[in-house]
């Protein structure tokens, strides 16, 4: 089946399309500035344009400063120029533009003759392809148009311009070194299961995953156990991931849908430092950017180990920009052990409309389910002792399960349309409304035969847990950006505004041992959340070597439950098992970030700033200002940046320390199979990362993190982060490498193109409850690929040394021997197992017919 789909699916892939550099229309010189000091040797404000697709210049940068007065004279003229847009075929573009404008000392006067200063530049076009690895981001390389003239005290000519196109929009400035705008680029070679794992390409996270394949993974980031979203805020394209009141945690958050192939970008803003993150931003925010740079279509089909099948289709119509794309993934497979088989099945979508040459449409769609099945949780000392219920051999030990009743399935669907307007005078509005439909079952036992207490006379039922969670989001995002100057330089005003509502049902029983059937309930409510946060943000630079960025953030929440769980009488009697509950919060979140400019190349960036997470509406009492988990932020650091531009090489090397204060912390309570309060939390950390390119043939990225998560000793001054109780379950060291080579060979006279990636991971040992650690792990997959015109083939590796890891790690009391087994009082070691050496082969096809027509 899979075979017939994929030949059908083969047919109108379509030609890459070349893209042509903007070229200038009217360039009307700059004014040499009265207050600017005697020249005596030329001065060049390097600029760094936006150009849009109507050929607007909607933001100015300067990227080298030549000076106070002569920055501002290049900026005032760059904002009234105009250009022809680049375009890839006849689609314009978004792009940036570096752009040197030189003022020269007066020449020697030569007689009384003078020449008139002419209104636009003349044009000289000297066309001619970049050297390979110098185009655009997309990999296309295209050509230069140079204007010559320079602007003298004396005599003024044209500007002279020197471009690089990108084939994508700008990134934005960082609001503070641990700022990650991440381009995935070649690192798309290292073997990676789905989407989330593109978030390793930013320092200081791990994933830990004891649900399944299937199950959000557990986020460690900045020294956070941040569950599956409740310390992260996580968004697609602007739509947010993060779900209200889950059952499963609050701030649930499940990124195994999104297809990997059509992640362009992803930005990690570690810490909250911008005005734009919002609810469940406390150790930062992920965002998600989508975008397919190769036209045409692209097959993948692999086969690998316990049978994992793995179908992907991805497409992009010729004629489009890399916004417009239709993606289908289908996954399969019986797991590495027992009970960990796994299927899902999603498609994404998205289109872009040019409604005139000011305004562009985007409309985005993805449906997805998935069911999967986990092996939960095991006592080390029943594997060591050899009594689980499987073979006597180490593996089938290691691997094994003791409740089959266990894991869970999903659904999740996605509309969103996003309208963009280019205003006068450079400013933009933007526009997005979205609708959210999620279900989710997920059903796990962490402490066997433990916690229930059964009706006299009957034994234990056991303490499986069916977490149930439906709901629906409908929301607005807009920002606005006037393009206000002052003092003749652009001053880049931000105001946006976020309004979400959600109707969901959230619930939790307690499911029998034998044959699953609910036995109590936990919770039950039916809970309504409306959302509606406004920010604004400023960017400005007093000196030539200062920026200064920040902002205010305000939210509130409005919290309405219907607890359908409630005792069915009380002291005055009978009583309805039903009750509402309302509560409302506010909270203000200022953010603000130096940035000083040491050189060309260096930049020290320092942020501070207050984020926020929202209250589980289940844990409110009615009436009640609902509480917040604030957090305090800051942080310190450098960044420098070598080569890119158009150059072949480009190194970004960035590390920083911070500290943070949380109000009040969640922490995994095997008990309720959930994350619970805990207090007040703190932290103290640093890192430092690493990223070269060359080319289009290597690219490799190290970081290293390190930090340590206290619980504060009452009374003790805020002040001693370094003090306090260390929280369990949180790898205090962390390490990551991910490098690809690619190149070519001639082998019996074909030429081949190839490829290698390596990806490691190198976690520190996790504190545990009781003044126990984990052992340390040390990971490394590798990939292998050839192709030859439009066939590819790969072989990746997992877990490379085949170890015996613990992907997540525990020490608690349970009773997993029987409901007649006496429970014992002693915490011990549990753990998940981590997959074993996993194969993977890989068939890629590129299809184009197009191009394959050309004589």
């Amino acid at each position: 089946m899979w075979i017939s789909c994929l030949v059908l699916c083969l047919l109108g892939a379509s030609a890459d399309v070349p893209v042509s550099p903007p070229v200038p229309l009217e360039a009307a010189p700059p004014v040499m500035p009265t207050d600017a000091p005697p020249l005596t040797a030329p001065a060049t404000v390097l600029l760094r344009l936006t150009i849009d697709e109507a050929g607007e210049v909607s933001r100015v940068d300067v990227r080298e400063s030549a000076g106070p007065s002569f920055d501002r004279a290049a900026m005032a003229a760059a904002l009234r120029w105009r250009f022809q847009p680049a375009r890839r075929g006849e689609v314009p573009l978004e792009v940036q533009v570096d752009v040197p404008v030189s003022f020269v000392p007066p020449a020697p006067a030569e007689g009384l003759a003078s020449s008139e200063p002419s209104a636009s530049p003349e044009v000289g076009p000297h066309p001619g392809p970049l050297p390979e690895g110098e185009g655009a981001d997309t990999g296309m390389n295209t050509g230069a148009d140079t204007l010559t003239p320079t602007l003298s005290q004396g005599e003024r000519e044209g500007p002279s311009f020197s471009t690089t196109v990108r084939g994508r929009g700008y990134a934005p400035p960082p609001s503070a070194v641990g700022d990650f705008q991440i381009s995935v680029g070649q690192l798309a070679d290292v073997p990676r299961n789905s989407a989330s794992d593109l978030m390793l390409l930013a320092p200081g996270v791990m994933l830990a995953n004891h649900g399944g394949e299937g199950h959000a993974d557990t986020i460690f980031i900045r020294g956070f156990d941040a569950g599956e979203g409740k310390d992260v805020e996580f968004r697609l394209n602007g739509v947010p991931l993060n779900e209200v009141s889950h059952a499963h945690g609050h701030g649930y958050a499940d990124t195994y849908f999104i297809i990997p192939e059509l992640v362009h970008s992803l930005r990690i803003t570690e810490g909250p430092y911008d005005p734009s993150q919002g609810d469940f931003g406390v150790a930062g925010t992920v965002e998600y950017q989508l975008g397919l740079e190769r036209r045409g279509l692209t097959a993948s089909a692999s086969y690998g180990s316990f049978a994992s099948r793995r179908l992907s289709l991805v497409w992009g119509p010729p004629e489009s920009s890399e916004a417009t794309f239709v993606g289908l993934l289908l996954r399969q497979g019986h797991g590495f052990g027992p009970n960990r088989a796994y299927a899902n099945a999603g498609v994404m979508a998205q289109v872009e409309f040019h409604l005139g040459e000011e305004t562009r449409l985007r409309l985005f769609g993805t449906s997805y389910a998935s069911r999967f099945s986990s092996a939960g949780v095991v006592r080390e000392t029943d594997v060591v002792d050899g009594r689980m219920p499987c073979a006597a051999d180490a593996d089938s030990q290691f691997f094994c399960l003791y409740d089959s009743n266990q894991g869970g399935a999903g659904q999740r669907h996605i509309l969103s349309a996003e309208l963009q307007s280019r205003l006068r005078k450079g400013g933009r509005f933007v526009q997005q409304g979205f609708v959210v439909m999620r279900q989710m079952r997920i059903r796990d036992n962490f402490t066997g035969f433990l916690n229930d207490v059964p009706p006299i006379g009957e034994d234990q039922r056991g303490d499986n847990t069916e977490q149930y969670y439906r709901g629906t989001t409908v929301g607005l995002r807009g920002r606005y950006t006037p393009g206000y100057t002052l003092l003749g330089q652009p001053q880049p005003l931000e105001l946006g505004y976020v309004a979400r509502f959600d109707d969901v049902l959230t619930r939790a029983r307690r499911l029998r041992a034998n044959g699953g059937a609910p036995y109590g309930t936990l919770f039950d409510n039916q809970v309504r959340t409306t959302n509606l946060g406004a920010y604004a943000s400023l960017r400005l630079a007093p000196l030539s070597w200062l920026t200064l960025r920040g902002g205010l953030r305000l939210d509130t929440f409005l919290f309405g439950v219907e607890d359908q769980n409630r005792p069915t009488s009380d002291r005055q009697g009978e009583r309805i098992p039903e009750e509402s509950i309302e509560a409302y919060g506010f909270f203000a979140s200022p953010r603000v970030t130096a940035e000083v400019r040491l050189s060309p190349q260096l930049t020290w960036l320092t942020s501070a700033g207050l984020g926020a997470r929202s209250s589980d509406a289940a844990a409110l009492s009615d009436a009640e200002l609902a509480p917040y988990a604030r957090v305090t932020a800051a942080e310190t650091g450098l960044g420098w940046r070598l080569g890119g531009e158009g150059r072949a090489h480009e190194l970004e090397v960035r590390g920083a320390f911070f500290g943070t204060r949380v109000s009040q912390d969640l922490v995994f309570d095997e008990t309720a199979g959930r994350n619970q309060p805990v207090g007040p939390s703190q932290r103290l950390g640093a890192f430092a990362t690493a990223r070269y390119t060359l080319l289009r043939r290597l690219d490799v990225q190290g970081s290293v993190a390190w930090a340590r998560a206290t619980q504060p000793t009452p009374g003790a001054s805020p002040w001693k982060v370094w003090e306090g109780t260390v929280i369990p379950y949180i790898p205090q060291l962390l390490g990551r490498l991910d490098a690809s080579v690619r190149g070519d060979v001639t082998v019996a006279g074909l030429p081949l193109g190839w490829n290698l990636a390596l990806g490691h991971s190198a976690i520190g040992p996790k504190p545990l409850p009781l003044d126990r650690y984990s052992e340390p792990i040390f990971l490394f997959d590798v990939a292998a690929r050839a192709r030859w015109k439009w066939m590819e083939l790969g072989l990746t590796v997992e877990n490379l040394l085949d170890a015996r890891w613990r992907e997540a790690e525990f020490n608690y009391v349970s009773n997993f021997r029987g409901p007649d087994a006496p429970a014992s009082l002693l915490a011990t070691r549990h753990f998940s197992a981590g997959a074993p050496r996993t194969f993977r082969g890989t068939l890629t096809v590129y299809l184009d017919f197009q191009e394959e027509q050309q004589p």
